[in-house]
């Protein structure tokens, strides 16, 4: 009877495939009306522990630091050591969110959101720990003074749920491009998308992306470019093969790009494997996109360990499953996106 429980539960976080599929993990967009841009928001009940990877030249972030090794966070009366998997390395939340270094500020709205309601695990001992990463869409729509904020956070928090994750141009990936090589004219649309393996064991592992690169998006099944530059005739250019026949890239500011994500899994970890898992899952963005980790790029993951799972799972096998969880994310973001402010979709594309 157990078994069949535990095999149905299984079969039904399975047929989610988001990371969602994750239990205990939510998920809540907000989009702003007056132009493509917004926020979106993984909510942790119980917290995680966490890791983080940054690649991209100019990131722009909130908590990084105190998810690395050798760091703890402020909850009242912790002194746990960074290999503890409780109180001190946990946090409640991350925030991914456009409007460049402004969308930071979505992460106070959900600092407020969990301070309300105290269902964070930190909230309820005192501080609640909210990490938060942006990307840059304020020349999407026109309009660069339109950003998110602190009530977009709240809004996204307070729409979180267990549902299978909402994907494309929904959240932070309102506003997202892809293939801006030759310039952004040549730009499609990226969007948020999101990936889960569950295997029979019980292990889940799951990822969400935000992407918004200089570069192409790769199928890594069929190394076929599905988004990225286009030529003046709107066909797929291939940032490879503009590349290889000495193409130079169009003037960009640093950090004007940038992925984000986050890797989640069920496994127990130490704050040290969290962030082994992260770096690892990173190989994923060099799987989906072309080129990646610019000097315009300032990509970032953050990594989850809910422990909820009771079985044992190494970082590295957790890793593995992670960078290929983020290259299917990435697919999904731009499979699943919508045109907006006139820059055309990968399912605009006449094939």
């Amino acid at each position: 009877m157990i078994a069949a429980v535990l095999a149905a539960m299984v079969a039904l976080q399975a047929s989610n495939g988001t990371l969602t599929a994750i239990r205990g993990v939510r998920v809540g967009h907000h989009a702003l009306d007056e132009r493509p841009t917004g926020c979106t928001v993984i909510l942790v009940d119980g917290g995680a522990v966490a890791g983080v990877a940054q690649r991209g030249a100019a990131p722009g972030t909130r908590e990084t630091d105190r998810l690395r090794v050798g760091s703890t966070n402020y909850e009242a009366g912790s002194t746990k050591s960074d290999a503890s998997t409780d109180g001190g390395d946990r946090i409640d939340a991350v925030v991914l969110s456009g409007g460049s270094a402004y969308g930071l500020d979505a992460a106070t709205g959900v600092m407020r959101w969990l301070d309300e309601h105290r269902s964070g695990r930190t909230a309820s001992a005192g501080v609640p720990i909210v990490a938060s990463a942006v990307l840059i869409d304020l020349w999407v729509g026109g309009k660069p003074r339109i950003r998110p904020g602190g009530d977009c956070g709240y809004r996204a928090a307070a729409a979180a749920t267990h549902a299978r994750v909402r994907e494309g141009t929904v959240g932070a990936g309102a506003g997202a491009t892809v293939g801006k090589l030759s310039g952004r004219d040549h730009a499609m649309k990226g969007g948020i998308g999101s990936a889960a393996i569950v295997l029979p064991n019980g292990l889940q592992v799951a990822a969400i992306v935000a992407v918004n690169p200089l570069g192409d998006v790769i199928d890594p099944q069929t190394g076929r470019v599905i988004a990225g530059v286009r030529t003046a005739g709107g066909s797929l250019a291939d940032a490879r093969k503009l590349l290889r026949a000495g193409a130079t890239m169009a003037p960009a500011p640093a950090g004007g790009n940038t992925t984000i994500g986050v890797v989640a899994t069920n496994a127990r970890l130490t704050k040290a494997g969290a962030n082994r898992v992260a770096q690892m899952a990173d190989s994923g963005y060099a799987r989906a996109i072309t080129p990646i980790h610019t000097p315009a790029d300032g990509d970032t993951i953050f990594s989850l360990a809910t422990g909820r799972w009771i079985g044992e799972a190494d970082a590295a096998t957790i890793g593995a499953l992670a960078a290929d969880v983020i290259a299917q994310a990435i697919v999904r973001a731009v499979t699943t996106a919508t045109s907006a402010a006139g820059i055309p979709a990968a399912r605009d594309l006449k094939r």
